[in-house]
């Protein structure tokens, strides 16, 4: 007997659906296609990630051993693994790309007022880049080393929800510095980078921009002062100083203002700051910086539960549709978290989803710690064997 909606159907619901078939329209993606189409693909790749599967023959045995219940999660045609290869390696990944994107700014909606952790008003994101090790003999297209291959991930993360609102997928002979060019700078928006960013070119066309940023500086930087402000040593901040950059090309590049920070953090060592922001205290400045640790931890996180370190295809389609829809089912579970009000981290979300994707629980009694707590309730009617 039917007696609800399958998680997994629940899960897929939150879907923009309208806007997925404007993505694919967009691309043409199911030209001449009379069978297996694009939400049948996406559904397939969105499985995989929710219950960590390791390859295409895994996805096959998996969803033809529940073959009664395929209608009822979505799915309007069989699963075929050399179909599912044929779609990720052929249908455009730009397709998916489009969704993801769309699902981002959802998410970034619903996140909007996530507290920060600073007095802050304004949007802060953290950009930084993961690199993706592959091998060169199978995935030529992604030239690193001479006898490397790889993929980077350029990332641009808002940091309030840690959502992804900007991800480039590159080979690895990109250099990280050419993102920037690619950003549409938010006016009044801060900019938090380690110094691998570090081109004053650039950087000035954010400052012109109306952005801010903060970035690491190097030690071979020439920099002019012009004075200096009041600072506490006692709180770690050495010096916070005005001036200009000295350098015969970095003058040129950066012909204004800017503001240096120096300080010493809890374990002795010793940080120098850039900012085209003087309005916020030095202190504010190094707590900025420090929370661009969480694009750190949300590589690791991906590259822990999510897959994109192993691949169902080896052309550059197949990878880019793969990570794409990675990240799309990253961004649906945190929409649903926010939707539902749940006090469960990401990553318990998607452990319990990982085992009850066939079940009919409603999602709201499933991922809440009531559900666990009404069967323990319910237990006290069980007869005791031993006093």
């Amino acid at each position: 007997m039917n007696s609800g909606k399958l998680v997994f159907a629940q899960l897929m619901a939150h879907l923009p659906l309208t806007t997925f078939r404007r993505c694919v329209a967009r691309y043409g993606g199911e030209y001449k296609v009379k069978q297996f189409t694009c939400l049948d693909q996406y559904l397939c790749m969105a499985f995989a990630q929710l219950t960590y599967r390791e390859s295409l023959r895994d996805i096959e045995a998996c969803l033809r051993s529940q073959s009664a219940k395929l209608y009822h999660m979505g799915f309007r045609s069989t699963v075929a693994r050399n179909t599912l290869s044929n779609a990720n390696a052929m249908r455009n990944w730009r397709i998916y790309a489009d969704f993801g994107q769309s699902l981002i700014n959802i998410a970034r909606n619903l996140y909007i007022n996530e507290p920060l952790g600073l007095d802050l008003s304004e949007t802060v994101y953290a950009l930084d880049t993961t690199t993706i090790d592959l091998c060169l003999s199978v995935f030529p297209w992604a030239p690193f080393r001479t006898a490397k291959a790889a993929i980077k991930l350029h990332t641009l993360l808002d940091l309030r929800g840690n959502i992804p609102s900007f991800i480039h997928i590159s080979d690895g002979k990109l250099h990280e510095v050419n993102v920037l060019d690619m950003l549409i700078p938010e006016p009044g928006a801060f900019y938090v980078m380690d110094r691998g960013f570090l081109d004053f070119a650039r950087l000035y066309a954010l400052h012109q921009a109306g952005s801010f940023f903060v970035i690491r500086a190097k030690s071979n930087m020439k920099f002019e002062r012009r004075y200096s402000r009041p600072t506490d040593r006692a709180a770690g901040i050495i010096c916070d100083q005005i001036g200009m950059l000295a350098g015969v090309y970095s003058s040129q590049h950066y012909p204004d203002t800017l503001r240096r920070i120096r300080i010493k953090d809890a374990e002795g060592k010793t940080l120098v700051f850039l900012t085209n922001n003087t309005n916020l205290s030095a202190q504010t400045i190094a707590d900025l910086y420090r929370s661009r640790w969480q694009i750190e931890l949300f590589f690791k996180w991906i590259k822990q539960h999510l897959r994109i370190k192993s691949f169902f295809g080896t052309t550059e389609n197949a990878v880019k549709s793969q990570i794409w829809i990675a990240v799309s089912a990253y961004v649906l579970v945190a929409i649903i978290k926010k939707r539902l009000d749940l006090d469960a981290s990401l990553y318990e979300i998607l452990q319990i989803l990982s085992l009850t994707l066939f079940e009919r629980t409603p999602l709201d009694q499933l991922l809440t710690k009531t559900a666990a707590s009404q069967e323990v309730q319910d237990s006290s009617n069980q007869l005791v064997l031993f006093d």
